[in-house]
């Protein structure tokens, strides 16, 4: 298996020319009767190798963090930064391998923010926004290492860490708005991951694989605020409710066809089926309330990858050049 980064990789190196390589997408996409940009690829897996170094990464930092906590549990969480730094020297650094590259960079900055909250007694909001300002620093010097595509997301999620707290700490009358609040910060997101997006409307570099994990991280950020709000996660879902949900889902599901994510749309999927089964359930269909929820949003979603394209194409026709500008190409 070839990534697009391969392919531009052998288009610097001249053994093959753009057009080659154009040629050659083009012909994938109709032979697979899908567009290529409307695949929706990034760099997960590119062999059982993969998976091989992963489970032995996990196995060395899981052993390495055992054996160095009954010295000091901060210890034990600078051990796992540092192996997580070593290992993705050779296996990120030099060997390009995209899942340790991911598992590697959760497992640093993860190391960090918890060997931060270690170093104190307690939790408190102070710990908290020093543990998410350190870790962003070492997702941002990772970046200049690595340039992990999932970094930026994991980045962002310590700033909203970090702002959450710090508001919380300075004005503690805001708990009763963070749901607000993270709201607006989904937002924020979701246009920082439209920028991404939008340097590469092609999907064929680094720049898509970062606006991916950044839709994947700006979905939830938007709707679990929305749905607190509603009291879907206090059993309070009314007809009403859930009519508001699907309205909320559908638009979701219109925005990520028109930028061309699903991930936008899957991020979201959880609370969603949450809501129905929870409606079901309010209804006196309590046994299998999660399999007909199940059964109907899978259905909805299959019916709806089998016409993506066409679906795109009929909503592009309504949006403004300003945003087609902005968005892949529709294809018909």
């Amino acid at each position: 298996m070839y990534t697009n980064e391969d392919l531009k990789s052998a288009i610097d190196a001249k053994i093959f020319t753009q057009e080659s390589v154009e040629a050659f997408r083009t012909h994938i996409a109709q032979a697979q009767h899908s567009p290529a940009v409307d695949e929706e690829n990034f760099k997960l897996i590119s062999g059982f190798n993969d998976i091989f170094v992963v489970i032995a990464s996990i196995l060395v930092l899981l052993s390495a963090s055992w054996v160095t906590y009954d010295i000091h549990p901060t210890l034990s969480a600078a051990v796992s930064a540092l192996l997580s730094w070593g290992l993705a020297e050779f296996f990120v650094k030099q060997r390009k391998m995209a899942l340790p590259a991911i598992v590697l960079l959760v497992t640093f900055v993860g190391s960090i923010f918890l060997g931060t909250t270690r170093l104190f007694p307690q939790m408190s909001e102070e710990v908290i926004m020093l543990a998410a300002a350190v870790s962003g620093i070492a997702a941002f010097i990772h970046w200049k290492r690595f340039a992990v595509p999932l970094t930026i997301a994991a980045g962002i999620a310590t700033v909203v860490v970090f702002l959450v707290s710090m508001l919380l700490y300075f004005f503690h009358d805001l708990v009763d708005y963070v749901h607000y609040i993270i709201f607006i910060i989904g937002l924020m997101t979701f246009a920082i991951a439209m920028y991404w997006d939008a340097s590469d409307t092609k999907r064929i570099s680094n720049n898509s694989d970062v606006a991916f994990w950044l839709h994947l991280l700006a979905a939830p950020l938007i709707v679990h605020p929305v749905f607190s709000i509603l009291g879907v996660f206090d059993s309070q879902s009314g007809l009403a409710t859930i009519f508001v949900i699907v309205i909320l889902y559908l638009v979701l599901s219109s925005i990520s066809l028109i930028i061309d994510r699903r991930a936008f749309m899957v991020s979201s999927l959880a609370y969603v089926l949450y809501a129905f089964t929870t409606l079901f359930k309010n209804y006196g269909i309590e046994n299998n309330s999660f399999a007909i929820s199940g059964v109907f949003i899978g259905l909805s979603l299959l019916l709806l990858s089998g016409y993506w394209s066409k679906a795109r194409s009929f909503l592009l026709q309504f949006m403004p050049q300003s945003i087609c500008d902005k968005v892949p190409l529709a294809h018909h």
